[in-house]
């Protein structure tokens, strides 16, 4: 467990290096995903809790990615299509290798607690950045209250995490 909580501070603190002027997802975004995710590890928290802050910490990442390389006027067929594949290939393949995800008693509603945790966090995080994006925008380009930027994308996770912590306890 110790090695996979340092590959994804690691994987964070890599992003770090990238960071440009304008972002898709502001940096204390990122820090309070991967906050969150290690703090959950490190007080024992149900895989599903864990694989939320996952599935919102990778939308982060590809979401400054693609950002990234955007401003770098770096653009291919299909480059965030492969961006999206790739972020979720490098986070679930060593973790299903390492036989962390797959455990058959490790699962809820018959999906792995992991997979299923990191699927609606990402998912439930990627609405919270899109619906900050769609009140600002009718709101004249302005948030209607500070960090709002952050607490859109970041309270969908906090609010899923209580809701698996009273299914799984």
């Amino acid at each position: 467990m110790k090695k996979i909580s340092q590959y994804f501070l690691a994987l964070s603190l890599l992003n770090f290096t990238w960071i440009a002027p304008a972002q898709a997802i502001c940096p204390v975004c990122t820090v309070a995903v991967g906050a969150g995710l290690g703090l959950t590890k490190w007080l024992g928290i149900d895989d599903t809790i864990s694989g939320l802050w996952i599935g919102g910490l990778t939308v982060s990442l590809i979401l400054w990615t693609i950002d990234w390389l955007a401003g770098k006027n770096i653009k291919f067929k299909g480059d965030e299509t492969l961006i999206w594949l790739g972020y979720y290939l490098i986070i679930v393949a060593p973790l299903w290798w390492s036989e962390i995800i797959g455990h058959p008693l490790n699962t809820l509603w018959g999906i792995d607690k992991l997979i299923l945790g990191i699927a609606i966090g990402s998912l439930f995080f990627y609405a919270g950045k899109i619906t900050y994006d769609w009140l600002k925008k009718n709101n004249n380009n302005h948030a209607y209250f500070p960090y709002q930027k952050v607490v859109m994308p970041i309270a969908p996770l906090i609010i899923f995490s209580f809701i698996f912590y009273f299914l799984t306890k």
